[in-house]
């Protein structure tokens, strides 16, 4: 057992760090995002507050092509959002860059109509890659904002400026927000969503608290809503035509921003990987998740990579030593567990990896499934060399083609002729030598007989002190069981003797044994428990068989009448007639001794 264990253990930690250099290694990277998508990216009920007014086909239908456009319609629709100046949104955002003069008096209309209402417009900046010189000498690639576009400078003076980069991860989809990008040093730009939301809190009397980034100003962001979720329908062609009126838009948060496909504003989301979310809505997800204060701190990989290491340890080490109904209960009980907690976690704010903590547990579950089957197979081995001891190789290699089920609890009736063995004065004997002599007389009898009944196709069932019971017939079925019983019976007799000189020789001891065979129907199969077993013969014929053998006189092999008829003159007989009384038998049972056999084709 102790050598079991230190094996365990080290299994479990080779596992252990084989399982988790896998999750360290970033392969499990786009299936870990996927399950987190799955697991904690839920849609929530979400309300008026904010507005969207889409760029929509109908808007293009009515006015043409986007990039046609001159700056009068988005005034046209900003007039008519602020034309009730007791009913005015809380703030107005434009999902579009306005960068560089055209028109002017179109440059001037919509200037003039930003300054009626707090108004966010975009700016974006480009990026690069630039090499950087470190003070040591070395130097690295690194990405700098080398371009930053913001609206011209009337319009600029009037609104609020708010980055709408967005960047996808490696997987297409989008998962993070920018809270902010430097196009200058010591300058800091914050995104649309953050200043809208800022501007909306604020006159509200709420001091807005943004998010923690990492060292590039990314966020993760739990989405609200799925494409389409904050949008009513809300036409910017229905605003400008006036089918709108101000009143809807009060106190609101009112984006405006391109709805169509063909404005290529749109990205796969983790809340719906089926269908692209519109960038407008993507800034509406990041607002509602501001207002509400949602954040989630995404924890670092060392701490989990460890925390999985222990887990997959304990797994790894509790299956190995569990069986396997229980080891299986444990792995669902543990793989629910996993992925309850890091719902859990994402619910107070963390975001886990769930897929490492499914691989502390699944891996090892796998692993221990196959060293118990591995053992499994070494014990069967082990098993059949052990029965094979006992019974023909051939005869193993049969029981195997047709199934260890034949080797399972229960047992059938079927015809055997059963032989039991013992010596006479073994007892006497035993007392005289000693006792490291007797175990080796003991030892050497028994090879004989074994050899004996396993060369003449029996079944060697069991030792019982200096006895032995062999049967033929089972497990499988024998063409001839009495002739092999009694061959064996007579090469044990001729092995007796041989035996019996070398003791002569080397102690002065002479050795006999007497012999007893019936022949006739016995329940044969594994009898006993389910953690053991023994695969043997009961029944009334093995109980005379074995009666015949203690009637025995040395150097005898006594038999039924049933195997004389069964041998006929392929054997000589000498009948005791009823004269050899058995405990339990009537009086008129007859005894034979077997005193030649003849070699022959045994019967088909």
């Amino acid at each position: 057992m102790k050598k079991n264990l230190i094996k365990d253990i080290v299994i479990s930690l080779i596992s252990s760090v084989l399982i988790t250099g896998l999750i360290g290694s970033g392969i499990l990277h786009r299936p870990d995002r996927w399950l987190q998508d799955t697991l904690f990216q839920r849609p929530q009920a979400v309300d008026d507050e904010i507005v969207i007014i889409g760029i929509d086909d109908e808007t293009l239908k009515q006015f043409g092509p986007y990039h046609n456009w001159d700056r009068t319609i988005m005034a046209s629709a900003l007039e008519q959002i602020t034309k009730d100046k007791e009913h005015l949104p809380s703030v107005v955002a434009i999902d579009t860059l306005y960068d560089g003069e055209t028109d002017p008096e179109a440059d001037r209309r919509l200037a003039e109509a930003a300054g009626k209402v707090d108004l966010v417009t975009a700016s974006t900046a480009v990026y690069g890659s630039t090499i950087v010189f470190d003070k040591d000498g070395s130097y690295r690639n690194e990405d700098v904002v080398v371009e930053y576009m913001e609206p011209y400078e009337a319009l600029k003076k009037n609104s609020t400026q708010g980055h709408i980069n967005a960047m996808c991860d490696t997987d297409g989809v989008l998962r993070h927000a920018i809270l902010y990008v430097e196009p200058k040093e010591n300058t800091r730009v914050y995104s649309m969503a953050s200043t809208v939301a800022a501007i909306h809190m604020r006159k509200q009397g709420l001091e807005p608290k943004f998010p923690k980034t990492n060292k590039q100003g990314f966020f993760y962001v739990p989405f609200s809503s799925r494409p389409e979720g904050f949008y009513d329908g809300i036409s910017l062609a229905d605003v400008i035509n006036g089918d709108v009126s101000p009143e809807y838009f009060e106190g609101k948060i009112v984006l405006i921003g391109p709805y169509a496909a063909g404005l290529e504003d749109a990205y796969f989301t983790p809340i719906d990987r089926s269908k692209q979310m519109y960038g407008v809505e993507f800034q509406a997800n990041v607002i509602r998740s501001i207002l509400d204060e949602n954040y989630k701190t995404e924890v670092g990989s060392a701490p989990l990579i460890a925390v999985a290491f222990l887990i997959c340890l304990a797994t790894c080490f509790i299956f190995l030593r569990s069986r396997a109904t229980i080891a299986t209960a444990a792995g669902v009980i543990f793989t629910a567990a996993s992925i309850v907690l890091s719902i859990l976690a994402y619910e107070n704010g963390y975001v886990t990896h769930p897929l490492w903590a499914i691989m502390a547990v699944l891996p090892p579950y796998l692993v221990a499934a196959a060293v118990h089957y591995f053992r499994a197979t070494m014990e069967k081995q082990s098993v059949v060399r052990t029965f094979e001891r006992y019974v023909a190789p051939n005869i193993v290699n049969e029981i195997l083609r047709e199934g260890t089920e034949n080797l399972s609890l229960g047992g059938k009736t079927c015809d055997i002729a059963v032989l039991f063995v013992d010596v006479r004065g073994f007892t006497p004997m035993s007392e005289k030598l000693e006792p490291e002599k007797v175990v080796d007389i003991l030892n050497r009898y028994l090879t004989m007989a074994n050899e004996c009944v396993v060369n003449n196709a029996g079944t060697l069932d069991k030792f019982i002190g200096d006895a032995a019971m062999a049967f033929w017939g089972a497990p499988l079925k024998d063409s001839d069981p009495v002739y092999h019983a009694a061959k064996a019976a007579m090469a044990i007799q001729e092995g007796a003797k041989v035996l019996s000189k070398q003791l002569q020789k080397e102690m002065g001891l002479e050795f006999y044994v007497g012999i007893g065979i019936n022949y006739g129907p016995a329940v044969v199969g594994n009898m006993g428990s389910e953690h053991h077993m023994d695969y043997t013969a009961i029944g009334d014929t093995v109980n005379t068989a074995s009666r015949l053998e203690s009637n025995a006189p040395k150097g005898t092999i006594y038999v039924s009448k049933s195997v004389a008829e069964n041998l006929k003159d392929r054997a000589t007989f000498t009948s005791l007639g009823n004269s050899i009384k058995l405990k339990g038998k009537s009086e008129d049972f007859e005894v034979l001794t077997l005193d030649s056999l003849k070699e022959v084709t045994p019967n088909a």
